[in-house]
C-alpha cells in the first residue's frame, strides 16, 4: 500500500487544496446474482461457506441474512483495512458515507451499528454526514428498516428496479411487487431521505407499462428516484445468453423523455444522467463522485481515489470475499494502486462532472486536478464547436444536444 510520506513528495500536478472526502464500504453478498450484474457480487455463504440454496421446497428464502459468523469475519477484515488506511487520510473530515454491495441488508441492524461505530471511531464525521445503505427488497422483513434507522443509516437506497413480477422474473430479482410496494412503504415511515432504483428498456417492455411503473412509484412520493437503462454488460449471464425483446434506441428514447416529463410534474429534477431528486434530497455521496472529489474504499473489491498536493492516486482492493478478508488481516487489503497521469486527469475529470445537469465552475478543474485550463482548450473548443458544450467560459455544463450524446462529448477529453 503506497507510503504517506512518499504520496507527498513533489510531482508536476499543483493542487492548493484537498477536495471533500467520501468512504465507500462495499458488502459483497447477495441472496442471487442478476443475470445483468457486473458488480463485485457474491451469493450468500452458509456457515461452512457453501452458498446457501435460494429457496427451500416450498419456495421460500432460506435465509435474509449472512451468517453471524461471516459477518464478524467481515467487519473484523474492514476494521484492520482502515486502520492500515488511515495515514493516507489522516485528519480529513468525512463528508458522506455509503454501504453498498451486494446486498447491505444481508447484514443485520446490530453489525450494522456495529460497522458505523467502528467508523466513527477512526474517522471525523461532519455534521449530518449522510449516511447511505442499499435495501433489496428481497431482504424486507417488518421492522428492519427502522433497526437501520436506529443503528445510524440516514439515507436508504432500495433496489426495486420494476414492479412487475414477470419483469422481475426475467431481471434474476428474488422479490415481489409486493415485497416491493411494502419495503417502500415502511422506508417512507423510517427515512426522510430514501431512494427507489428502477430499471427502463427491459425486455419486451412498452411505454404504456413503463408509464405504468413510474405511476406506481410516484405514487410513494419517493424524495428521489434512480432510472437506469438495462444494459448488456460483459462477463454477466446476460452477455452469454441475451434476452430477447430488447426496445430498439428510438423506444428507449422515448422512454426516457417519459421518465423525464413524469418526474418533472412531481418536483423530482433531473440533476445527473440518471439521477432525479426533489430539492434538499440530492445524493451528497454521489455528487462528491461526480464533482471529481476523493473517496476511500473499503471492503472487497472496493475503489478509492485520493488526492494529495502534487498526484491523484487509485487503488483498487482484493476482489474475492475470503482473499479480501485474508489480506485484510495481513495488512495488506490493496490488490494494486497507481498514480493517475497527468494526461489521463481530463477525461477522468470529465467522465464525472459533465454528468451533471448544470455541470461545474471551470476552477473546479483546476482544484480538483492541479492542472491549468490550458490543458483542456483544445478540446473545450471542440466540445463548443460541436454544440456539445455551453459557451460559458466560467462553466463547464453539458448543452441540451451535449446531455443526450454524453459519451460523444466526454471523448473529446481523452489523452492523444
Amino acid at each position: 500500500m503506497a507510503d504517506v510520506l512518499h504520496m507527498m513528495r513533489p510531482g508536476t500536478l499543483s493542487l492548493a487544496a484537498l477536495p471533500p472526502l467520501s468512504l465507500y464500504v462495499h458488502l459483497p453478498w447477495c441472496l442471487r446474482k442478476c443475470p445483468y450484474c457486473d458488480f463485485n457480487s457474491h451469493e450468500l455463504p452458509g456457515p461452512a461457506g457453501k452458498v446457501i440454496p435460494l429457496a427451500s421446497a416450498d419456495n421460500a428464502p432460506v435465509s435474509k441474512q449472512l451468517p453471524v459468523e461471516t459477518a464478524r469475519a467481515y467487519l473484523t477484515a474492514l476494521r484492520a483495512d482502515l486502520e492500515v488506511a488511515l495515514p493516507l487520510i489522516w485528519g480529513r473530515p468525512v463528508v458522506s458515507i455509503f454501504i453498498g454491495g451486494g446486498t447491505p441488508s444481508l447484514f443485520a441492524p446490530e453489525q450494522i451499528a456495529e460497522l458505523i461505530s467502528d467508523l466513527r471511531a477512526r474517522l471525523p464525521l461532519e455534521p449530518g454526514c449522510e449516511i447511505t445503505l442499499e435495501a433489496n427488497p428481497g431482504t424486507f422483513e417488518r421492522d428492519r428498516f427502522k433497526g437501520f434507522r436506529a443503528a445510524g443509516i440516514t439515507r436508504l437506497s432500495i433496489g426495486v428496479q420494476s414492479f412487475d413480477d414477470a419483469k422481475l422474473k426475467t431481471l434474476g430479482r428474488v422479490h415481489s411487487a409486493e415485497q416491493a410496494k411494502a419495503a417502500i412503504a415502511e422506508a417512507a415511515q423510517a427515512f426522510e431521505t430514501f431512494n427507489i432504483d428502477l430499471m427502463y428498456a427491459l425486455p419486451g417492455q412498452t411505454l404504456e407499462q413503463l408509464d405504468s411503473e413510474l405511476s406506481t412509484a410516484l405514487a410513494f412520493k419517493p424524495p428521489h428516484l434512480s432510472v437506469y437503462h438495462l444494459t448488456i454488460e460483459p462477463n454477466t449471464r446476460f452477455a452469454i445468453t441475451p434476452p430477447t425483446q430488447l426496445p430498439d434506441a428510438d423506444l428507449a428514447s422515448e422512454m426516457l423523455d417519459l421518465i423525464t416529463a413524469r418526474t418533472d410534474a412531481v418536483g423530482l429534477e433531473r440533476y445527473e444522467v440518471s439521477a432525479f431528486g426533489r430539492a434538499g434530497h440530492r445524493c451528497a455521496h454521489n455528487l462528491n463522485y461526480w464533482q471529481f472529489g476523493d473517496y476511500l474504499g473499503l471492503g472487497a473489491g472496493a475503489h478509492s481515489k485520493l488526492s494529495f498536493p502534487h498526484r491523484v492516486l487509485r487503488q483498487v482492493r482484493w476482489r474475492e470475499p475470503a482473499a479480501y478478508m485474508s489480506k485484510a488481516a495481513e495488512g495488506a487489503a490493496v490488490s494494486n494502486e497507481n498514480e493517475v497521469s497527468r494526461a489521463d486527469l481530463p477525461f477522468e475529470f470529465m467522465l464525472n462532472a459533465l454528468r451533471l445537469r448544470e455541470g461545474v465552475p471551470l476552477s473546479s478543474y483546476l482544484e480538483r486536478t492541479g492542472l491549468p485550463p490550458s490543458s483542456i482548450h483544445r478540446a473545450l473548443d471542440a466540445a463548443r464547436a460541436k454544440g456539445l458544450l455551453e459557451a460559458d467560459s466560467t462553466r463547464l455544463a453539458a448543452t441540451a444536444r451535449g446531455f443526450d450524446f454524453l459519451n460523444d462529448l466526454q471523448e473529446l477529453f481523452l489523452a492523444p
